[in-house]
C-alpha cells in the first residue's frame, strides 16, 4: 500500500466516522502536510481522487526517435570529428544527447 493510498484510506475512515484520528495524526502517519490532507479531502468528497499519476506509463514528447537516432549515428560514422564539433555541427539535440547515442551504438 502506499503512503497516498494509505493517506486516503484513513481519510475515508474519517469521513465515516469509523476513526477518530486527526489530520495531524494522520499527517505524522503517512508523512503528508496537513494542507495536502485538506486537499484529499476535497478530491474524495467530490469523486476526482486519482491515486497514480496521469502521465504513468506514457513516452516523454521530447524522446528522440529510433530513427533520428540512426541518423545520427550513420552521420558520426562518416565525419572525423569529435564529438563536441559534432555536436555543435549536428545542433538539434544536446552533447549529452549525443554521447548516449553514440555510447548506446558502442562507438564510444
Amino acid at each position: 500500500m502506499t503512503r497516498k493510498e494509505q493517506a486516503v484510506d484513513l481519510m475515508k475512515k474519517v469521513m465515516n466516522k469509523e476513526s477518530y484520528l486527526t489530520y495531524k495524526e494522520i499527517a505524522k502517519i503517512t508523512g503528508y502536510h496537513e494542507k495536502y490532507l485538506l486537499k484529499l479531502k476535497k478530491e474524495l468528497e467530490s469523486g476526482s481522487i486519482h491515486l497514480e499519476h496521469g502521465n504513468k506509463n506514457r513516452k516523454p514528447v521530447n524522446t528522440i526517435t529510433e530513427e533520428e537516432k540512426n541518423y545520427i549515428i550513420s552521420l558520426y560514422k562518416r565525419s572525423n570529428a569529435s564529438i563536441r564539433k559534432f555536436c555543435r555541427f549536428y545542433g538539434k539535440r544536446s552533447y549529452s544527447c549525443i554521447w548516449h547515442v553514440l555510447h548506446d551504438a558502442g562507438l564510444i
